[in-house]
């Protein structure tokens, strides 16, 4: 087994670059911060993800740039280190041909790609607790070097994440599938409302907030994301650009009820496969609704009132409708659990639906 000792150069002090090196700097690993923009690179200093200023041969090079660029760095770092080299792109079939374009040997390369993140960007958005308990896939490819692999295994660990290995091809499928498709269609969505009249957004809901988050997400680098992963994508969207017509052609007819239906049906299908937390299987949770004024300090008092009651709150989310002095929480949980949190709630003056 390879030993994760540093030091760990890190190329790129964004979100995910800066957030490796606070989640090493919890094991004491040393690390040297490498940025263009020295902004960004003395930030992530200051909120202590490693050094800018340390002379080092590493043990490991992560490379966190945008995707674009993947390549020439990883092949740059090859050249003028003896280290392993992964980096945190979401595609990984461009940065391998583009590193083999360059560089003879890509032995020491290693792709892999943190499944973290968020809408945010740069150092300031990082977290040292960003890859806990999250996936974290391992890419090799045919002329890895099996301690290398090894090595990059023991990186996405030491930052708390749980590791799964597959080919740069079925990665680069699985995450258009999961990742690039749906932001595709929350961008779509969410720009059928650019130009929607004020009186129809009032209407709005949980439910077009929910379609929409993802799609707040930097168009330049989606544009890169989206383009290096296009082979991938071109596919996914002919089913979907099928499945539309279908759509419109149930649509059209009078009796469109059971075509409706089964169209509707397959989204539920697909939506009950998505895995629960920690990676575990889906599980049919039960809401259970809370009115919450608008004001500090409901919220704390709602989760330590919900604690008191003994029930484990799978997830939730809070629904703010426009012009309403309130708003809604809704808490997931297990069914064999309802009774006791209504009752504990109900209890200490919470107005609760289930």
């Amino acid at each position: 087994m390879t030993e994760l000792r540093g030091p760990v150069r890190i190329v790129g002090t964004g979100l995910i670059g800066t957030s490796i090196g606070l989640a090493l700097a919890r094991l004491g690993v040393v690390v040297e911060l490498v940025d263009g923009n020295p902004d960004n690179a003395l930030m992530a200093e200051r909120i202590g993800a490693g050094s800018r200023l340390v002379e080092i041969e590493p043990q490991l090079v992560v490379v966190a740039v945008p995707p674009d660029h993947v390549g020439a760095v990883v092949a740059e770092q090859l050249e003028r280190t003896t280290a392993v080299v992964t980096d945190a792109a979401s595609v990984k079939s461009k940065p391998l041909a583009d590193a083999r374009s360059l560089v003879p040997d890509v032995s020491r390369y290693v792709g892999s790609h943190p499944m973290a993140g968020s809408e945010r960007n740069g150092p300031l958005a990082a977290r040292a607790d960003l890859f806990d308990g999250a996936t974290w896939a391992i890419t090799p490819h045919e002329t890895s070097d099996p301690d290398a692999v090894d090595l990059v295994r023991r990186l996405a660990e030491a930052c708390g994440a749980r590791t799964v290995e597959m080919s740069v091809a079925d990665h680069d499928l699985g995450v258009a599938r999961v990742s690039h498709l749906p932001h595709l269609m929350s961008a779509l969505a969410a720009g059928t409302l650019a130009d929607a009249p004020s009186s129809h957004l009032e209407l709005s809901g949980q439910g077009v907030r929910d379609v929409t988050r993802i799609a707040a997400g930097d168009p330049r680098l989606w544009t890169q994301i989206v383009s290096a992963n296009s082979a991938a994508l071109t596919g996914l969207l002919e089913q979907i650009r099928g499945e539309l017509d279908r759509l419109l052609v149930a649509l059209g007819k009078e009796e469109a009820g059971d075509e409706l239906t089964a169209i509707l049906g397959q989204g539920v299908s697909g939506a009950i496969r998505v895995p629960g937390k920690h990676g575990a299987p889906h599980i049919d949770l039960v809401t259970v609704l809370v009115t919450i004024p608008d004001r500090p300090g409901q919220l704390a008092k709602l989760f330590a009132d919900a604690a008191e009651s003994g029930a484990n709150v799978e997830d939730l989310r809070i629904d703010h409708s426009p012009g309403r002095p309130v708003g809604e929480v809704e808490l997931s949980v297990k069914p064999g659990t309802v009774d006791q949190l209504v009752a504990a709630l109900t209890t200490r003056g919470w107005v609760v639906h289930t």
